[in-house]
């Protein structure tokens, strides 16, 4: 019997404790754990959350796979990605991710383009963006928004 395959775009993150991050993004995002795969010496090769509505794929950081390099983003010195969760109530949840460890890049706060929006760094380097649509916002006034000086 084949598989039914579900088309999707899910982020694979690399960290340094993957058990760790798992823990964290349940207690910052509500996330639900699908499974993990550990290897012989307890490091996780997979696993799999559910994160407002999406899977989030993670693993623990194994550089003899990467020509030797580390590919978190401590060890990369930032991130250039990051993660939008778009959320009903943002500053219950931007305040829940930052009692479970995370950095506030930018605080919430209306926005031109119509969201409460803030921005966070969780403890393994990730950015994650959260934002709360609060009013509707032509396109032109977000270019008169964006040209203003």
């Amino acid at each position: 019997m084949a598989l039914e395959v579900q088309p999707l775009v899910a982020p694979h993150l690399v960290v340094d404790d993957a058990a760790a991050a798992i823990d964290f993004y349940i207690k910052a995002f509500g996330a639900t754990e699908y499974g993990r795969v550990p290897n012989q010496d307890g490091k996780l090769i997979h696993a799999a959350l559910d994160i407002n509505g999406s899977m989030v794929m993670l693993n623990d950081d194994f550089p003899e796979y990467n020509d030797g390099k580390p590919s978190t983003p401590t060890a990369l010195g930032g991130s250039p990605v990051t993660i939008h969760l778009q959320v009903t109530d943002v500053d219950t949840k931007f305040q829940q991710a930052v009692d479970a460890g995370a950095t506030v890049l930018m605080a919430v706060e209306e926005q031109f383009w119509g969201d409460r929006y803030g921005l966070l760094r969780d403890p393994f380097g990730h950015l994650w963006s959260m934002g709360q649509p609060v009013r509707e916002v032509s396109s032109e006034e977000i270019q008169a928004a964006v040209c203003e000086p």
